[in-house]
């Protein structure tokens, strides 16, 4: 495919299939993606739909060993170089045969004779180092439309058959004393220079992919697996679940899975974006293709080929740069009419300069005609999208960033509000002892050596808290006897001859317990949002204990850097309004939604859409998957489970809330990149195309010369897949940010 008028003929030929619902095809990737019935026309019709339209059919990636469309790619690249070279060594002839006067040594041959040289010379060059124009043309022809092709070969066959009846029959342009002027220079020349712009194009294009080549080369070939006892390269294929894979240091892990033996710190880089290697034992989970840096370990091969992480990021990648941004539809419209209406202004171009300027020329006449023809660029429409969302999605694959497609990246960079999730998002999820209050008279050791004892028998949700604020200090919990529990209130047991207490206010007041000085400090800690508990010994409260859900270290600066954007943040959970104020006063968010219901929260995002926003939503688990859909933009935690991150549009890898306002600063950086290149796109056909016609010859006699035509249509498609990317330069950049 050449120009998005080649994308708009396959999209409908395939949409016109049975049973298919949907159909995006990408010009950048040479890919089309389909929705369909089960109950669909089925592959030999895709297939022979593909082939009328002339174009081959290169089968399904998934079913290749190696990606057909890079194999594919590589064979039309070292096609195009030999055609290039073959063109540019005759071309230089020709031009030198065509100004004979600035060359010595080629004054004494004689007209004629150097007329029949150089359409020797020229033919071969728009025929066969040109073929690939006439092949598209005659196929887009058969089907009864036109494409970049079809001007592309329509101006070069303009040229050298003007030149050839001037060669060999001259009387049929000029009087008898007249002899025509050629343009074998010009035929030449406007092919080779567009050849050498699909050269440079394609090549281009192979560097827009080259995350997703990045993440395919990294996969793991073969597997140390321990099978009866004896360790046994296997191919990655045939790992199978639940074998037990040895990992030595240095080595990339094969497949997904959960270590049973060992201890070890992997990087995980490739899949989070996260330099610090990540320290892995017993119970751990490991992924796919990150490298194993210091220790051994064995791991239990849980996910195996399609399903790991790895491949899934893949898969996801693969689909959202085949997808198509909105945008795209504005260039879509226009190519659908872009070549039939260069070929009226070439047309109109031809008659004016023929019929109506004051002593016309039909050799002037027919170069402002072929201008006009070769200078057209559908091909920089086509690109303009696609390349920018391969090299967004890409980067954002490097980054721990997965982009579901070209949708996501444009409704990101709209976006006015983002709403937080609280609970596991904002915080980690899980309450922490984060303030130990004792009474007059009493060490805090005390007070943390007695809830130890009671809730290393309790199962109550602070029990885990308080046993890891036990650990960090050094403690280990003593024996207690007539442990008991009271719903809703504390927990009683015996700790060595003293009955000991821990609850809330009330349960101690119903034991006849007296708070002493201990009330007003837990009305200041309750007003921060923190959970308290007392303790009690002897029929005394000894203490309190605050609890709270601390913030991810990450949360408050990735808030402000989303308010430095021009945003604004939310908080929604369903925790009591006091506590979430709280949370919501430290990590500096003004707007908070409290005690809405798991059930409520896709009606408070959708009430702030109605509202005029355009909405984000960031959440890690399976309440907040209803809400991830509702937004505009659903951003999962890649922590967070499979039924979030499924709902989401965004997924961030790692654990680290900074990657929210990268990923929407990726968005923005690419639809930045998307608007520049069909600017460009635009003007450069609004200008061009105009001056080939010749609107500047009344201002100092401006014409454009055809080779200049083809030089600038060359570099035109090149200059909008440069400038994707030059992406990847502006987001390192911000990535190297403090």
């Amino acid at each position: 495919m050449s120009c998005a008028a080649c994308v708009r003929r396959v999209e409908t030929a395939l949409s016109e299939l049975d049973g298919v619902s949907e159909v995006a095809v990408n010009l950048a990737t040479a890919r089309a993606t389909l929705t369909h019935r089960t109950d669909w026309a089925g592959m030999e019709a895709l297939q022979k739909a593909v082939a009328d339209q002339g174009y081959e059919f290169l089968g399904i990636p998934d079913d290749a060993g190696a990606d057909p469309i890079t194999a594919a790619r590589e064979r039309e690249i070292g096609d195009l170089r030999i055609r290039f070279v073959v063109g540019i060594a005759l071309s230089v002839l020709i031009f030198m045969g065509s100004m004979q006067h600035w060359f010595p040594f080629l004054a004494g041959i004689s007209r004629q004779p150097l007329m029949v040289a150089l359409f020797v010379l020229t033919t071969p060059v728009v025929f066969w180092v040109g073929s690939r124009f006439f092949i598209g043309a005659f196929k887009a022809a058969r089907q009864g439309t036109t494409d970049m092709n079809t001007l592309v070969a329509v101006g070069a066959l303009a040229a050298w058959l003007y030149s050839t009846l001037a060669t060999f029959f001259p009387r049929l342009f000029a009087g008898a004393e007249i002899m025509p002027h050629v343009y074998y220079d010009g035929a030449a020349f406007i092919v080779t220079l567009i050849i050498l712009g699909r050269l440079l194009e394609a090549k281009a294009k192979g560097r827009t992919s080259q995350a997703i080549q990045r993440l395919m080369g990294i996969r793991p070939k073969t597997a140390r697996v321990v099978r009866n006892g004896v360790e046994i390269d296997v191919a990655v294929e045939g790992v199978l679940k639940g074998d037990q894979i040895l990992v030595r240091p240095g080595e990339r892990i094969p497949t997904d899975g959960v270590v049973l033996s060992g201890r070890s710190t992997v990087d995980e880089s490739m899949l989070t974006g996260e330099s610090m290697p990540v320290l892995k034992e017993t119970g751990a989970e490991v992924f796919a293709a990150t490298i194993n840096r210091t220790g051994s370990f064995t791991f239990q091969a849980t996910r195996v080929g399609a399903e790991t992480a790895l491949a899934q990021i893949i898969r996801l990648v693969e689909e959202a740069q085949g997808s198509k941004a909105p945008i795209q539809r504005l260039a879509d419209k226009v190519a659908s009419v872009f070549v039939p209406a260069v070929f009226g202004i070439a047309l109109v171009t031809f008659g004016v300069w023929y019929f109506l300027v004051p002593d016309p020329v039909f050799s002037r006449a027919l170069l402002n005609f072929v201008s006009v023809l070769v200078i057209a660029c559908p091909c920089a429409l086509g690109l303009a999208t696609p390349t920018a969302v391969m090299v967004g999605t890409g980067l954002g694959a490097e980054s721990g960033i997965l982009i579901k497609g070209g949708e996501s990246l444009e409704n990101a960079y709209r976006l006015r509000t983002v709403v937080f999730d609280k609970t596991g998002t904002l915080t980690r999820g899980e309450p922490q002892v984060t303030d130990i209050v004792p009474a007059a008279g009493v060490e805090a050791e005390s007070v943390l050596r007695t809830a130890l004892a009671i809730e290393a028998v309790s199962e109550h949700p602070l029990a885990r808290a308080v046993l890891a604020k036990g650990a960090q200090a050094g403690m280990e919990a003593e024996a207690v006897e007539g442990f008991t529990a009271v719903s809703g209130l504390g927990a009683r047991a015996v700790l060595g001859e003293e009955v000991s207490l821990l609850g809330n206010r009330r349960f101690l007041e119903s034991e006849g317990v007296a708070l002493a000085d201990l009330g007003e400090e837990a009305e200041r800690l309750t007003g921060e949002g923190k959970t308290v508990v007392f303790v009690a010994a002897a029929g005394r409260a000894i203490g309190l204990m605050a609890f709270s859900d601390l913030a991810k270290p990450s949360a408050a600066e990735a808030i402000r850097t989303l308010k430095g954007m021009g945003l604004s943040v939310a908080m929604i959970t369903g925790d009591n309004a006091a506590t979430a104020r709280a949370v919501g006063k430290a990590l500096g968010i003004e707007h908070v939604l409290a005690e809405v219901l798991p059930g409520g929260k896709a009606g408070e995002i959708q009430r702030l859409r109605n509202a005029g926003q355009v909405v984000a939503m960031v959440g890690d688990g399976i309440n907040d998957a209803p809400a991830l859909s509702a937004a505009d933009i659903g951003i999962a935690i890649g922590a967070g489970t499979d039924v979030a991150i499924e709902a989401s549009d965004i997924t961030l890898m790692a654990d680290d809330l900074n990657a929210v306002p990268r990923a929407i600063r990726l968005s923005f950086e690419t639809m930045r990149t998307i608007r520049q290149n069909l600017f460009w796109a635009f003007i450069y056909n609004v200008i061009g195309i105009p001056i080939a016609a010749g609107v500047l010859y009344p201002f100092g006699g401006i014409l454009l010369n055809p080779e200049f035509a083809a030089a600038a249509m060359a570099l035109s498609s090149v200059s909008v897949v440069s400038n994707s990317l030059r992406l990847r330069r502006r987001w390192r950049r911000i990535l190297a940010r403090p």
